[in-house]
């Protein structure tokens, strides 16, 4: 089992000595990835239901400060050896592919191969319209698109590439990233469509999940699995080759909620709740740490390092 990071790249606690010294002690505690999250601009009206709320309000101030998370990843790179650096999600419509592919791969190579690409469709069409872009309605066929356009560029001397939305021929492309064929693509998502995407094109599936209206508590998890693998097997590929992932907040608390939602506990709860996962096939599980100060929230990283991580360490 491995252990990722979610870090805040908005607002007052994502600055450069933050982000670095978070990344730094995550490292040095033996997490296994830091993480990221994607936006671009945050419209002053937002009509579009988000979906990890459950009234649906993306509650961000449009003037809030908001790091991009390639950029942001590049930066950590630069002050780190070991862990990998993943983007959960990064939101594929808004990027041209040829680009993105470029940036990807100068990341992964300046990294030393340490990139992990998640990937989401996105949820916001006003962002979309802010950009400049008509493709709301067919984000999840650009994304498809844009991902098999991503793994030709990185794996072919003279990419060819033609699609509906992209055209590639003529052209050489490098450099190619460290790790081979190519850094992984974990899928977003929670919806059939992301299950689907999931099972057809990605390397792993990646959703967030105990964030109602968004479950994905252990029974709901399984029959996701049991649908992916399924689709998986549907279409030709090995369901085992589909790293099963996932990403939910962790806190230590002796008095939890209740119905106590899992990852919410004392260190005996929590790590049943990691067992519980690993037994579904969970292969990295991915904690958003909170605290109200930053010396607060290392405090949490070094408690998982000492009282959970040992414990689980004869997971697979």
């Amino acid at each position: 089992m491995k252990f990722g990071v979610a870090l805040t790249t908005r607002g007052r606690d994502a600055t450069a000595e933050t982000l670095a010294r978070v990344s730094r002690k995550a490292e040095e505690y033996g997490f296994d990835s830091v993480w990221v999250t994607d936006h671009i601009v945050i419209p002053t009206r937002i009509t579009s239901a988000y979906p990890y709320e459950a009234t649906g309000t993306f509650d961000v101030p449009a003037n809030e400060y908001y790091l991009e998370p390639l950029t942001v990843l590049a930066y950590l790179a630069g002050v780190t050896q070991r862990i990998r650096l993943g983007t959960g999600v990064l939101v594929v419509p808004y990027r041209n592919p040829v680009v993105l592919a470029k940036v990807v791969a100068s990341l992964d190579v300046l990294s030393g191969g340490r990139v992990i690409l998640g990937v989401g469709v996105g949820w916001m069409e006003e962002e979309f319209r802010a950009l400049g872009l008509d493709t709301f309605g067919q984000r999840g066929a650009v994304t498809d698109e844009t991902i098999r356009l991503l793994r030709e560029l990185w794996t072919q001397d003279e990419p060819r590439f033609a699609g509906r939305f992209f055209r590639v021929e003529d052209v050489r492309f490098s450099p190619k990233p460290v790790q081979k064929p190519h850094p992984p693509i974990w899928i977003g998502g929670h919806t059939p469509a992301a299950l689907r995407r999931a099972a057809l094109l990605g390397d792993g599936w990646h959703p967030i999940g105990l964030r109602p209206p968004v479950g994905l508590h252990p029974d709901e998890y399984a029959q996701a699995v049991t649908t992916l693998r399924r689709l998986a097997g549907e279409a030709g590929r090995d369901p085992g080759e589909i790293a099963l992932t996932f990403r939910a907040s962790l806190a230590f608390t002796e008095e939890p909620p209740s119905p106590r939602t899992p990852f919410i506990g004392s260190p005996t709860q929590i790590l049943e709740d990691i067992r519980t996962y690993a037994r579904l096939g969970v292969s990295h599980l991915v904690f958003g740490f909170r605290g109200p100060t930053l010396e607060a929230l290392l405090e949490q990283l070094q408690r998982f390092a000492v009282e959970i991580r040992p414990a689980a360490s004869d997971l697979p």
